[in-house]
């Protein structure tokens, strides 16, 4: 049974499958075959030639796109006392310190798109592990998302302003959005600028070969599109 329907597939007659595109031809392209009645989210999936089961050729890592996503980002924070108080200054939309909320999120509740955490507050937030992990919502180091109180309004800036955590996946891809379609050409092409330039700095420094194999955009409802990698990275 097939996955699309046929506007699916209308749209995908009007893509050359083979041939790689300029992303500002590329993008121009998704919004003339878009057919889906809401703004649909433009995301880029890349192919590496990473080994994923090796531990020195692993990416997490983030990037703050200039545009945006688009998107109102709900912030949730793990914090007690004066840091859960710098965080609701800061812009957080949630605040867990209490058995309260820790119940609420163990029943389900996901209601947000970052989690943040002190370090004080992993304890509990390890505790939430099954709720959190499989959505990737469990606070990190690596991705920024576990701050001592004074970098917390900093965090909470970044994340409300479009900051996105990338990272290896098991098949060897990265998969991340970078805007909505309704956005200009130019300003798709400057978030994905940015998370090219983000993500060949985090090269893993064994890494041999042809580290990025394949990048191809594409949108919510619509067909992807393979792109230069190396005018993918340029900026405009």
């Amino acid at each position: 049974m097939a996955r699309h329907g046929k506007k699916f597939f209308e749209a995908r007659k009007q893509i050359d499958r083979e041939q790689l595109y300029d992303p500002l031809e590329a993008f121009k392209l998704l919004k003339s075959v878009s057919y889906a009645n809401f703004d649909e989210t433009v995301e880029v999936h890349m192919r590496t030639g990473l080994d994923p089961r090796q531990a020195d050729q692993q990416i997490r890592d983030v990037v703050v796109l200039p545009n945006g996503l688009g998107k109102q980002v709900v912030v949730l924070v793990f914090a007690q006392g004066e840091d859960a108080e710098t965080a609701l200054a800061a812009g957080a939309d949630h605040v867990v310190d209490s058995e309260e909320m820790v119940a609420k999120i163990q029943g389900g509740w996901t209601d947000f798109d970052v989690a943040i955490a002190t370090p004080e507050m992993m304890g509990t937030v390890g505790k939430l592990g099954r709720v959190l992990g499989p959505r990737g919502l469990m606070p990190n180091p690596k991705a920024g998302t576990v701050v001592q109180g004074d970098n917390m309004a900093n965090a909470i800036e970044e994340a409300k302003a479009g900051r996105v955590e990338f990272r290896l996946d098991r098949t060897a891809n990265i998969h991340v959005p970078i805007g909505k379609l309704s956005f200009t050409e130019e300003a798709l092409h400057e978030n994905l600028a940015a998370f090219m330039r983000a993500v060949r700095q985090a090269r893993p420094a064994a890494a041999s070969g042809n580290f990025i194999r394949r990048v191809t955009v594409t949108s919510s409802m619509g067909p992807g599109l393979k792109i230069d990698p190396n005018a993918a990275s340029l900026t405009l």
